[in-house]
Order: C-alpha cells, then sequence, then structure tokens
C-alpha cells in the first residue's frame, strides 16, 4: 500500500496551490494521510477529489468549515499497521515518550504543526513521522513532503522529498 504523507498546506496563505509534484504524488498514492492546517475547504475538497483514499485532520489554523468535515485525531489500519493521524504533539523534547503514552494503541503516528520533518521511534517501537510542509518551509531549507510503503504489518520505503523552490 502506497502512502503519501503531508501536512501544513496552508492554502492561500503561504502558497496559492499546492506543488504540482505533490499533486502527482497524490495520484500514485493508495492513501494520503494529512496531518491538519489545510487552511481553505478548497484544498480538501481538491485531495479529496484526487486520492483514492484521504484519512485526514484539522489543525490549529482550521476554522469551523474545516473543523466540522474533520476529526481532530484519526485512526486506520493500513497494510496491517495501526496508523494516527494528529496535528500537535507538542515540543520536540519528550515527544516521543508523550505520543507513546497518548496513542499506547498505534504503530505508526502521523503529526504535523512544526513544519520540521521528524522519523523516529519512540521506546516500545510507535513510529513518529511528521512530513514538514509542502508550501511553507520555515527554518528548513526545503518544503517537504513523505511517502512509505505499508504491507504485512511493515512500514518501509519512509523517504522524504524535497520541493524545487517556488518561483
Amino acid at each position: 500500500m502506497r502512502l503519501l504523507i503531508t501536512s501544513d498546506t496552508h492554502v492561500p496563505k503561504r502558497a496559492r496551490e499546492l506543488p504540482d509534484e505533490l499533486l502527482a504524488a497524490v495520484g500514485r498514492a493508495d492513501v494520503v494521510l494529512h496531518a491538519g492546517d489545510w487552511v481553505d475547504t478548497a484544498t480538501l475538497d481538491l485531495l479529496e477529489a484526487r486520492a483514492r483514499r484521504l484519512i485526514a485532520v484539522y489543525g490549529n489554523n482550521d476554522g469551523p468549515g474545516l473543523r466540522a468535515r474533520l476529526p481532530e485525531v484519526a485512526r486506520a489500519e493500513l497494510g496491517g499497521l495501526r496508523f494516527g493521524v494528529v496535528h500537535e504533539t507538542g515540543a520536540a523534547q519528550g515527544r516521543e515518550r508523550r505520543c507513546a503514552e497518548r496513542f499506547p494503541d498505534l504503530d505508526v503516528l502521523v503529526f504535523g504543526h512544526s513544519h520540521i520533518p521528524w522519523d523516529t521511534t519512540a521506546e516500545g517501537g510507535l513510529r513518529l513521522l511528521n512530513p514538514g510542509s509542502p508550501t511553507d518551509r520555515r527554518r528548513q531549507p526545503y518544503c517537504t513532503y513523505m511517502t512509505a510503503v505499508a504491507a504485512h504489518g511493515q512500514l518501509t520505503e519512509v523517504g522524504l522529498h524535497r520541493l524545487p523552490p517556488r518561483p
């Protein structure tokens, strides 16, 4: 099962539209996971129309329209793994411990908010993934998103993709 993992798209505040490379990756994915901060409902509509399956949550910058359509936490079994998606996980220090305590029933937790790519494993085995942002690099050198493969209870081919600078 091919996964596309993204977050913090912030359209139209940080970018007028999603990058073409990201949209092409949506078309190749079996499942798209979005960890919030959409900002507009048009982007949610676009990904719902293009993705085979979308698992998504709202973020702190998402207003009532998005909050009415999306949960704060989403869960799904994909490729034999128990996934969770949430926007905020708090400070980097102690993140693994906090998330393992909050989500003891998960194998993989996708999160956003910081715009900083993250890939660690908590004691006990919870994998934490933050894809960064495809539109707002903040203090990072590149805008980014992730892909992975979930199959037979294993997460493989986890890749962080750097997007070219916007004109």
